[in-house]
């Protein structure tokens, strides 16, 4: 598995006033669109093209786990379509349970972008990544704001380099762990608890 971690002034800084905990929704809401909107623009740098003659861009599949991303991916891939994958993690165990699923049946050869705020344990990406896979995906990318290296070492366990289909992430940061709580260090809180508020 592929791991790039974009170093950009513009990602730094984003990240930095995300990282804030003075930073309040509308401002974290707004900078989290910027930053995936920067996060697509590399994860999307391999994307195979082929020639066409029409003027109208031509779009893989953009599948949503972070709703907060949509729109930062969107702006780059105005016609992809978009799926949804909703999970929710137990906070005991760490585990991800599906409470709903809104993929395409058939995604072959497609290559497909993965919305993921924060991946932490890896457990949702793991999970995913699994679902698109056994739907045919040619290509999966998962693209977060931010990535702990338990994580990672978690994808690259399931998804090795040899795997048969291309995995990989695009993210702003390697942070330095996980803690107790499966919250990333340093980390920027519970994004979705940021993005829209407390539930």
């Amino acid at each position: 598995m592929q791991t790039l971690v974009v170093d950009h002034p513009l990602v730094t800084h984003k990240l930095t006033v995300l990282r804030d905990e003075t930073t309040e929704a509308p401002t974290f809401r707004r900078l989290t669109d910027e930053l995936v909107t920067l996060l697509a623009y590399e994860a999307t740098r391999e994307v195979p093209v082929r020639p066409v003659t029409i003027r109208t861009p031509v779009a893989d599949a953009v599948l949503r786990a972070g709703i907060g991303m949509l729109d930062g991916m969107a702006r780059l891939l105005p016609t992809a379509e978009v799926g949804f994958v909703g999970l929710a993690r137990d906070e005991e165990s760490l585990v991800a349970s599906t409470y709903a699923n809104r993929l395409p049946a058939d995604l072959s050869g497609r290559a497909v972008f993965v919305l993921d705020p924060m991946l932490a344990t890896g457990g949702t990406l793991e999970t995913v990544f699994g679902m698109l896979i056994e739907r045919g995906a040619g290509a999966v990318t998962g693209v977060s704001l931010l990535a702990a290296p338990e994580g990672l070492a978690r994808l690259e366990s399931a998804f090795p380099g040899a795997g048969p289909v291309p995995v990989r992430v695009v993210t702003a940061a390697l942070d330095e762990r996980l803690n107790e709580r499966g919250f990333i260090v340093p980390g920027l809180g519970d994004a979705g608890d940021r993005l829209f508020g407390e539930i």
